[in-house]
């Protein structure tokens, strides 16, 4: 990294996530060109375009997306929005009317039929078709109260996004084929799923609505965790930190609502929450490597390897 302002950048950035010095080098090695990359599609295709970025949970796709975005944003002079699948989670209390409708299990978000995806595609049309003036409303979502955030504390995109990043951990997921679904992989699916209503309409939503949703990406990055294993492990981490910032920062305004609200899982309770998961998880693991544009491979330690890129 020659250029002194994006040194700056990049260190300020560290110093605000937390990470290690190190991570320098995953920025110069990893993340830099990833961006160039993504500026040549963009000169290419001369439209805004849509870069997806997929990894498990854990496998630092938020820290990926945020890299990239002000590199992109601030010094490759392009106009870069970035959002979520999980800020356009269903609200709490349209997973508890799915959950009554379909399945209980549509309680806890996660899985492809949890999410507003009518939601997603409005917000990506809009960030691509806006003018200079216009402003868009990007969804967020507290974790801390499983809930989404209220419309008037949704951040703001200004103008038309060039290059909008959209992460997720099932972002790109296609459907297994239907006699896959008649074996349960965990005591999830084997006890509260024994008749396969939750899993097959999982698998219906990815056929339907989620492929269209998934088919706008023009390119797909995969963070390709090791192993589930690991997925679960970083899943506890990722609560510990989540813990972690409600006690160090409950009146800052990050959060909306009262203590009563908060949900901080213990590690039984992640134990099952990923198990919904899983499913996805590993059909992505297995199928997805060969097909992303971009594959990066993700340490136990969760430093990334090299970009891969996949030539057309």
């Amino acid at each position: 990294m020659s250029d002194r302002s994006l040194k700056q950048t990049v260190s300020a950035l560290i110093q605000q996530e937390g990470l290690p010095d190190a991570y320098a080098e995953t920025v110069e090695k990893t993340i830099l060109p990833l961006a160039d990359r993504i500026c040549a599609l963009h000169d290419t295709e001369k439209r805004p375009i849509v870069v997806g970025i997929h990894g498990a949970q854990g496998t630092g796709k938020s820290t990926l997306t945020l890299f990239l975005r002000e590199i992109l944003l601030r010094h490759r002079n392009r106009p870069t929005a970035n959002f979520s699948l999980d800020d356009i989670y269903l609200t709490r209390a349209e997973r508890e009317a799915l959950a009554r409708r379909v399945h209980p299990l549509f309680k806890t978000r996660g899985v492809p039929g949890t999410h507003d995806v009518e939601l997603g595609q409005q917000i990506l049309h809009r960030l691509r078709s806006a003018g200079p003036g216009d402003a868009t409303p990007i969804p967020a979502f507290d974790k801390s109260r499983d809930d989404r955030v209220p419309r008037e504390h949704w951040p703001v995109f200004g103008g038309r996004a060039e290059i909008i990043l959209l992460e997720g951990w099932c972002l790109g997921a296609r459907p297994e084929i239907d006699s896959a679904l008649s074996e349960p992989i965990n005591p999830l699916e084997a006890n509260e799923d024994p008749d396969c209503v939750w899993r097959r309409y999982v698998n219906e939503q990815l056929k339907g609505e989620y492929q269209a949703f998934f088919g706008q990406i023009d390119c797909l990055v995969m963070l390709k965790a090791p192993s589930m294993e690991c997925v679960l492990e970083w899943r506890r981490l990722q609560e510990q930190k989540l813990a972690t910032k409600i006690r160090n920062a409950p009146e800052k305004g990050e959060l909306h609502g009262g203590a009563q609200d908060l949900r901080i899982m213990n590690d039984e309770e992640i134990g099952r929450f990923v198990m919904h998961y899983e499913r996805v998880t590993r059909s992505c693991l297995a199928e997805m490597p060969g097909r992303a544009d971009v594959l990066i491979n993700v340490a136990e330690d969760h430093s990334l390897g090299l970009p891969q890129f996949r030539e057309s």
